[in-house]
C-alpha cells in the first residue's frame, strides 16, 4: 500500500469573550490546528494532528512540500520506516528541527490511522492494548488565573462531572499561586488530587516559596516549572521539597526524553502525540519511562484526533498514567473536528472507541468551513 498524497490542513478558530482563559503563556484569543491527510493507492485515508508550534502556516507548508517530497511513494505500513526517513533527513541532519518532529508526528498519526483501518481493528488492540478503564483529570485551557472562589467554584463544576483530579494554571506569582490552590482545595476536599502546571513561569527561587505550601495541600504534581531545556532548574528544584515535577509536552522524540529521565528529577513524563514524534515515538519513550517504574501521562493537543489516539496509546503501554480531558468551555476542534472523542464514567475514566483506526469520523466540511486565521494564538 503506497502513500500517493499528504495534505497539511490548517485550521483555526476565534475563541469567544468571556471565556479568553488566562495562564503563563498569555490570554487566549484564537486556538489553532494542522491537520494531516494521508491517502493511499488502495483506497485508504488517514488523519493525524501535528502541532502548530504557534506557527500553524509553516508547520502545514513544511509537510506540504519537504515532508511530502521525502515520503510520498513509500509504503504506508511501514511507519518505522517512515520515522526514519524524516528523522533522518531533518532532525538528526540540518533540517527544522522542533518544526519537522511536529510535522512528522501528524503524519506519523495518519499512518497508524491508516494502519489500524487496514487491519480492522481499534489502534490499542493493533499495538497489543486492551479496553481498560484510563483515568483522567480535567484539563486543556481551563482553571486558569482568576479570583480564587471562582477558580474553587469551577473546580466543583468539573468534580460535579465525575472527575477524580484537576489541574490548575499556576505560574502567576508564589502568592496568588498559593491562594488558588489553597481555596480550590478547600473546596473540593482531600479526596480529589489537585495537579498544577506553571507553564514554564517559575524560577527556582519561585519554586522554594511555593513547595512547602504545595506539600501541605498534598498537590499530585507540579509541571513545567521551567522551559525544557532548563535541566540544572529541574534537578535543583527536585531537591527543594516532596512534592513530584511532572514535563515533556515540550520534549521532542526519545533523545530528549533520555535525558529527562535518567537526571532523575521529574517523576511523571508527559510528551505530547502531536509534538514528541507521534504513536511511533510515543510507545518509544512509554517505555523508556516504565525501565524507570515512571508513568506515561501525555499531554493532549487541539483537536479529538490528537485525545483519541492519546487514550489508544494508554491502554496499550504498560504503566498509563492520566488522560489530559480537554474541559475548556468552548472548544469546536475536539467536539466536532471528529466527533467527540471520548465520555467520562462514573468513576472519572475513559475508554478507548472500538471504531477501526484512531477512532474518529473526520468531518471535512467543520474542517473547510475554519481556515487558517494569521495572528498569535496568545496575547
Amino acid at each position: 500500500m503506497r502513500i500517493t498524497s499528504i495534505k497539511a490542513v490548517p485550521i483555526s478558530y476565534r475563541v469567544p469573550e468571556g471565556q479568553n482563559v488566562r495562564l503563563g503563556i498569555g490570554r487566549a484569543v484564537k486556538r489553532d490546528a494542522v491537520l494531516v491527510k494521508v491517502t493511499t493507492d488502495e483506497g485508504l485515508t488517514g488523519w493525524g494532528e501535528a502541532h502548530h508550534g504557534r506557527c500553524p502556516g509553516a508547520i502545514a507548508k513544511l509537510i506540504d512540500t519537504t515532508i511530502s517530497e521525502l515520503i510520498v511513494g513509500m509504503d504506508a505500513m511501514n511507519v518505522v520506516g517512515v520515522w526514519q526517513r524524516v528523522y533522518q533527513m531533518q532532525l538528526a541532519s540540518h533540517g527544522m528541527g522542533y518544526a519537522a518532529a511536529m510535522a512528522l508526528s501528524g503524519l506519523d498519526l495518519a499512518l497508524w490511522d491508516i494502519r489500524a483501518k487496514a487491519a480492522g481493528w481499534p489502534l490499542y488492540k493493533l499495538l497489543g492494548g486492551a479496553s481498560k478503564p484510563i483515568k483522567a483529570y480535567a484539563g486543556g485551557i481551563s482553571l486558569g488565573w482568576q479570583a480564587p472562589q471562582s477558580l474553587a467554584q469551577e473546580a466543583l463544576g468539573y468534580v460535579g462531572q465525575g472527575y477524580r483530579a484537576i489541574k490548575l494554571r499556576v505560574g502567576d506569582n508564589p502568592r496568588d499561586d498559593v491562594a488558588r490552590a489553597t481555596a480550590v482545595r478547600e473546596a473540593v476536599g482531600d479526596e480529589i488530587e489537585i495537579l498544577v502546571d506553571a507553564n514554564t513561569g517559575y524560577t527556582v527561587d519561585d519554586v522554594r516559596r511555593v513547595m512547602p505550601a504545595y506539600e501541605e495541600l498534598q498537590i499530585g504534581w507540579l509541571e513545567e516549572p521551567f522551559p525544557a531545556q532548563d535541566y540544572r532548574s529541574y534537578q535543583t528544584a527536585a531537591s527543594l521539597g516532596t512534592t513530584p515535577l511532572a514535563a515533556g509536552e515540550n520534549h521532542y522524540t526519545r533523545f530528549e526524553f533520555t535525558r529527562l529521565i535518567e537526571d532523575r528529577a521529574v517523576s511523571f513524563v508527559q510528551p505530547d502525540l502531536s509534538k514528541t514524534g507521534g504513536v511511533t515515538e510515543a510507545v518509544r519513550i512509554a517505555g523508556m519511562a516504565y525501565a524507570w517504574k515512571l508513568s506515561f501521562n501525555p499531554h493532549t493537543s487541539a483537536t479529538g484526533i490528537n485525545m483519541a489516539a492519546s487514550i489508544n496509546v494508554l491502554a496499550a503501554v504498560d504503566l498509563p498514567g492520566y488522560f489530559e480531558g480537554d474541559v475548556a468551555k468552548h472548544n469546536p476542534f475536539r467536539d466536532e473536528v471528529g466527533g467527540v472523542p471520548y465520555t467520562l464514567d462514573a468513576d472519572g475514566c475513559v475508554k478507548p472507541s472500538e471504531t477501526p483506526g484512531l477512532g474518529v469520523e473526520i468531518n471535512e466540511a467543520f474542517i473547510n468551513a475554519h481556515p487558517l486565521i494569521e495572528g498569535p494564538c496568545y496575547v
